[in-house]
């Protein structure tokens, strides 16, 4: 009896030991992690354009991506420690929550329901729903232009519920016409189906720059989206060194440099840098 007891707290132990592998080093704060492993898992948008985004290479590219690099190595975690997971809106406090990810970076809005799950840091940019149009439609200039107007979004997506609230359901069952994504909503654009697409002015930012010269985002953002980066409920200590990164990120011009490199000639719609919310 005593020796089968024994092998059942052998037994315990040993799956204890292969749960913290699994997670990591089991560390109590992100901080703590970044020094003892030298690595962190990240999660990621990997399908748009300007954010977040996969390459056929394998490699990853975005403004997100190039917050995170800034990001893990002010943690002391080079690039090669960085492990990129496909992060989607709806898994984002579960792969936080569950230890699947030690933070997310992905177009991720701060909201007060959110931080009863998770802690935010940030945020490192502001935005808004804004609107895309043609680059030679000048009959759109905001928000009140899209009452006649057939607009594209996408299924799933609070940006077309926004409009579809503000216009009524009259105005949707007519004039909105929703895709799988918003990167199925431009060729509608070009080819004249539609006449506008609205969603946050980052999305549309990054995927306009795809094709320069073809649209114009129209600069008169209607809500506010306040972009954090997702870390562990109650990690204050990495909750404060992500912000001294993203404030240093900010000084240094490394998010200039981002947005320009990322966003292209719609660079200018994102001009200054927030302040970091600490609490």
């Amino acid at each position: 009896m005593r020796m089968r007891f024994a092998a059942g707290l052998l037994a315990l132990a040993a799956l204890a030991t292969g749960l913290t592998a699994c997670g990591g080093s089991g560390a109590s704060s992100i901080v703590d992690k970044a020094k003892d492993d030298k690595k962190l898992v990240i999660g990621v948008k990997i399908d748009q354009p300007g954010w977040g985004l996969k390459k056929p290479d394998g490699g990853y590219a975005g403004f997100d991506v190039d917050v995170a690099k800034y990001v893990a190595k002010e943690l002391g975690v080079p690039e090669s420690g960085i492990t990129f997971k496909e992060a989607q809106s709806a898994n984002r406090e579960p792969f936080i929550q569950q230890g699947q990810v030690d933070m997310v970076i992905a177009t991720y809005s701060i909201t007060d329901e959110r931080k009863k799950k998770i802690s935010f840091a940030g945020p490192y940019l502001v935005t808004g729903q804004d609107i895309l149009v043609r680059a030679d439609d000048t009959s759109i200039t905001g928000v009140e232009s899209l009452k006649d107007k057939k607009v594209c979004g996408a299924q799933g997506s609070s940006s077309p519920k926004r409009l579809a609230e503000k216009f009524g359901p009259d105005w949707e069952s007519k004039n909105l016409t929703q895709q799988q994504g918003y990167g199925a909503c431009l060729p509608l654009l070009e080819n004249k189906q539609v006449d506008a697409i609205s969603t946050d002015a980052t999305i549309l930012a990054g995927f306009a720059a795809q094709f320069p010269g073809k649209f114009k985002l129209i600069g008169q953002p209607f809500s506010e989206e306040r972009y954090g980066i997702g870390l562990k409920l109650d990690d204050k200590a990495g909750r404060d060194a992500i912000n001294n990164a993203i404030e240093k990120f900010f000084k240094d011009g490394s998010w200039r440099k981002a947005i320009d490199t990322n966003l292209g000639e719609f660079g200018k719609y994102f001009t200054t840098p927030p302040s970091v919310d600490r609490y």
